[in-house]
């Protein structure tokens, strides 16, 4: 079984940390001329602190979701073979047996799991006969293009008929990850970055749009990993555990370019539906969510690691979830044995505090099972959905996209 740590590591997903070593810095030094000792005389690093909320509030446990849930957005698969962020071979590795996702799934009603990363080629055709075959209406897979063949003249052409071998191969849909954008180069793995309305994908995007195929695009990160890594920096200890994951300074785009250039392929290709991963790859700003929801009628988002800044704004995010209640599928990047990366390890916990979230109105909890909160320093609150929302939110947006029955 190979972990999420070592799937990202093969992914070589290590740039500019050289960069950030600067900024890896012990919090204590930040403003140690403030610092005042604990009562016990002893100065407290803030990697020890563990604080217990002293609130007394109610707490909800939703072991299992009000209505059957489709989970858009998980990641069962990843290629065998990666370098710079570049997937170079069609080769699968698997992080969770069918019978081990199908035993969390009958406990938390999960009706189905789409593994977003299911490749392309034979990889691709191993996902599915493995997940989807075996177990028809638990397991959907999306095919990812095939960047190690960017450099070959009609490129074009290959990318658009392999998305048609893929949808005649069982994929239910296509999968962009940021490696379009932030990754891939004119060389593949160096020379200047490709951008993400670069002409030479338009047959692919046309492709999927031909198909009925959604696209699930992941094109940024939250806004705080293109700012430095600093004492100002409220991601500070997650950038600081994770320093090749900021994308400040070198050559990479700033968080509105690679959004500019994601608006511009969605005007470009109209009949193409693309679902936005992570609250259209900008939680901390819903009303830009919305603007670009109400301009693309071909936008959707999902949810999928995000609740932990959906749900420390509770009255924006229930407003918004009621304005684009048929637009907003539920996902939440879940991996098996992501154990390093709590917002989104594949387990019960995961679930119930999604469910939570959405479902009750409980105050000021934890937005991933973990002792300290891995996102940022702060917990969340519940939106109460009713109903209709829910099961819209749950399953029948993802069904209308999946082109199935639930």
């Amino acid at each position: 079984m190979i972990s999420r740590r070592q799937w990202l590591q093969a992914l070589g997903l290590s740039l500019g940390a050289s960069a950030h070593s600067s900024a890896v810095l012990a919090i204590t030094a930040a403003g140690q001329e403030n610092q005042q000792p604990s009562s016990s005389g002893q100065r407290l690093d803030l990697t020890d602190y563990e604080p217990k909320s002293m609130l007394q509030v109610r707490e909800t446990r939703v072991e299992r979701a009000r209505f059957p849930v489709v989970d858009i957005h998980t990641h069962i698969s990843f290629s065998a073979k990666s370098e710079n962020g570049i997937e170079l071979a069609p080769e699968r590795n698997y992080l969770g047996a069918p019978d081990e996702l199908l035993a969390v799934m009958e406990r938390k009603n999960l009706r189905a799991m789409v593994n977003l990363t299911g490749g392309f080629d034979n990889g691709l055709v191993g996902a599915v006969t493995k997940y989807d075959k075996a177990f028809p209406g638990r397991f959907y897979t999306f095919t990812e293009p095939s960047y190690s063949k960017f450099l070959e003249p009609n490129y074009p052409r290959l990318q658009a008929d392999a998305i048609e071998r893929a949808h005649g191969a069982g994929a239910r849909g296509l999968k962009i990850l940021k490696t379009l954008g932030l990754y891939l180069r004119e060389n593949i793995t160096s020379g200047k970055l490709v951008k993400i309305d670069d002409p030479r994908f338009d047959p692919m995007w046309d492709a999927c749009g031909q198909l009925n195929m959604p696209v699930a695009i992941h094109v940024s990160d939250p806004i705080a990993f293109f700012t430095p890594t600093d004492r100002f920096n409220e991601r500070y200890e997650e950038l600081n555990n994770h320093p090749d994951w900021s994308f400040y300074g070198h050559d990479f785009p700033s968080n509105a370019e690679l959004l500019e250039a994601r608006n511009r392929v969605f005007a470009r290709h109209p009949k193409t539906q693309f679902v936005v991963l992570h609250v259209g790859n900008f939680a901390e700003n819903l009303a830009n969510v919305s603007e670009n929801l109400d301009r693309f009628s071909n936008m959707f988002v999902d949810i999928g690691a995000r609740i932990g800044e959906l749900g420390r704004q509770p009255r924006t995010s229930r407003k918004f979830f009621d304005r684009y209640q048929d637009r907003i599928l539920f996902g939440t990047d879940a991996t098996p044995h992501g154990d390093e990366f709590p917002q989104q390890v594949f387990n019960d916990k995961l679930y119930e505090i999604y469910f939570r979230f959405l479902e009750t109105g409980d105050e000021y909890f934890d937005y991933a099972p973990a002792k300290v909160p891995p996102q940022g320093r702060w917990r969340i609150y519940g939106i109460e959905l009713p109903e209709p929302i829910l099961h819209k939110v749950y399953n029948q947006n993802a069904a209308r996209q999946l082109r199935i029955t639930i």
